[in-house]
């Protein structure tokens, strides 16, 4: 343990790693832009200078505590130094902030505020720059980079992938990909997590919400909305409600009132998942093919394997995601004319995950010629619609999904966590229904918020080998070591992003550490609240494999082909 002193205040520390960490561990908030404890120090924004005693100026962020320091985190020098480089960055920004999709929520424009930076002194010389439109998922606009590097570290260092990079020199540095290319022409996975890091609008989603507002008005469209685990847990933050907390009455009460005929959940399509996947699992175990058993949940995953361990596509889980399940079971449902009444179905699915946008668009996202899923809208989206309304969001009374969709068991319920499909999965094969029994599964190893998980368990006389991995760095190592075959598994289930769906590249973005814990606790306390744990259980889907699904169970529940 040292200390140091900051402001005059004598501040200890003990594993912090930068003078930053002390900082704000002290209560100050130091402006940062390019700052992230979850990616590599890059030190490119020098908004967290600061001074010592001795005159020095340095980035606090790149600089090791040592004991003894003195620290002046806002002295007149300081302060003059931050104000002068938002300024610069102003200066070769786009300012078309009140129209700008960030605007609100952008850190630049929070800090010009924040430092009284009032007017811009210099003229702006880089010339307008071509938005990127390519991609399903985000939007590319160069013209409001602040070169502060983010996205590339979040895409190379979280995700693996490295899809965007720095080029060019000085005043001609830009951010792009290799050669310029557009960004639908790399190995990107949509995941969304470089707009999760951008500060400002760069990196954008792309929003399909005019569409929905235009099947709203037609009366001759029915409006079908299904809401992914994930988003109910993050909703609430926009509109005050403490972080964690579902929400999911609250939401559907809401696009009721917005005009949405059907509202249904897709913990119901996850069940279904759930009962066929566990049977694909056990019939390539009891085989010896294809495994491991790659799960087929996340599409950003998905499209990482097909790009890049093309070997292994033929472990991919043949069973579509929820959102495929869902949207083709429905479509299936409203094509009886009993039920649809001479109205055309419009599917709207609501997911935290911009990586779903780009698979609705794939070919086996189609059943008899038809999209299943009309469009996605993420959590953020959703939050933007909301707020068009002008409905009180926060004292609106929850109320229940629509059947027969509406309701899924709490092994659905956790699918949007980490683990969640593999303790789904797990709960299926067991044969109790104790609480006992559940809690016991829970602390196998399944949970919790590390990048590789690796258990076993003991299942009909054999060791059970799964690994569950959450961000593409981490499922690349463990790939790497099944490929070269230094490890051995039955099942691994990999979900693009840190920590699961809770924190996908279609949630509301300032998330810190309190935010993303408070979401996986939201969806573990929606679970322990359910009366129903597992997906064998749930009786409407059990009604659902003796009615509609009856002999189309492949037809609509799985893929021919990635």
């Amino acid at each position: 343990m040292g200390h140091m002193i900051i402001d005059g205040r004598k501040v200890e520390f003990t594993d912090e790693k930068n003078v930053l960490s002390v900082i704000r561990k002290a209560g100050i908030n130091i402006p940062t832009l390019c700052y992230h404890s979850e990616v590599s120090t890059f030190g490119a924004c020098r908004l967290c200078t600061v001074e010592d005693d001795r005159g020095r100026t340095f980035a606090s962020c790149s600089e090791e505590p040592r004991d003894g320091m003195v620290i002046y985190t806002n002295s007149g020098r300081v302060k003059k130094y931050r104000k002068l480089i938002v300024e610069l960055l102003l200066a070769a920004h786009c300012r078309d902030c009140t129209t700008c999709v960030k605007s609100g929520e952008c850190i630049l424009q929070e800090l010009a505020h924040r430092l009284g930076v009032h007017e811009i002194r210099f003229e702006n010389t880089r010339e307008p720059r071509e938005l990127d439109l390519s991609s399903p998922s985000i939007v590319r606009d160069p013209n409001k980079c602040i070169l502060c590097g983010d996205c590339v570290r979040a895409c190379e260092e979280l995700q693996g992938i490295g899809a965007l990079g720095f080029a060019f020199r000085g005043t001609d540095a830009m951010v792009m990909p290799a050669f310029n290319k557009k960004i639908s022409e790399t190995q990107c996975v949509n995941c969304g997590q470089c707009r999760v890091y951008c500060p400002t609008g760069a990196i954008s989603i792309r929003t399909n919400m005019d569409e929905v507002w235009d099947a709203l008005s037609d009366p001759d469209v029915r409006v079908v909305a299904q809401i992914a685990p994930a988003v109910r847990v993050a909703v609430g933050d926009a509109f005050g409600l403490p972080k964690g907390r579902s929400v999911m009455g609250k939401i559907v009460n809401v696009l009721h009132r917005m005009g949405f005929d059907e509202v249904y959940d897709t913990t119901f399509s996850a069940d279904l998942t759930i009962m066929e996947e566990t049977a694909e699992f056990l019939e390539r175990v009891k085989k010896g093919e294809n495994l491991p058993l790659l799960t087929s949940c996340c599409p950003a995953w998905v499209k990482f394997v097909t790009d890049q361990y093309q070997d292994f596509v033929p472990n991919i889980s043949t069973c579509r995601s929820p959102q495929g399940m869902m949207s083709a079971v429905i479509k299936e449902y409203f094509r009886d004319p009993e039920h649809s009444k001479g109205k055309k179905t419009f599917m709207v699915s609501i997911m935290p995950c911009t990586a779903k946008k780009m698979e609705i668009k794939r070919p086996n996202s189609f059943t008899k010629g038809e999209q299943d899923t009309d469009v996605v809208l993420t959590t953020t989206e959703l939050i933007r619609m909301i707020n068009n309304t002008g409905i009180d969001f926060a004292s609106l009374a929850p109320e229940a999904c629509d059947m027969p969709f509406g309701f899924g068991s709490g092994g659905g319920v956790i699918f949007g966590v980490t683990g969640g499909v593999t303790e789904a999965v797990l709960r299926r094969l067991c044969p109790e229904h104790t609480k006992a029994a559940m809690d016991d599964i829970a602390e196998c190893g399944v949970r919790g918020e590390e990048g590789i998980k690796e258990f076993s368990i003991p299942y009909e006389g054999m060791d059970v080998k799964i690994c569950v991995v959450n961000g593409l760095a981490n499922a690349r190592i463990v790939m790497d070591k099944v490929k070269s075959g230094e490890a051995q598994y039955h099942l691994i289930e990999v979900m693009a992003c840190r920590r699961g769906c809770i924190m996908g590249g279609g949630q509301p973005t300032r998330a810190g550490v309190r935010t993303k814990s408070a979401r996986m606790r939201g969806l573990y306390n929606a679970d322990n609240t359910t009366i129903i744990k597992k997906s064998d259980e749930n009786p409407m889907v059990l009604e659902l494999y003796e009615g509609l699904l009856k002999g189309k169970e492949h037809e609509l529940l799985h893929n021919d082909s990635y």
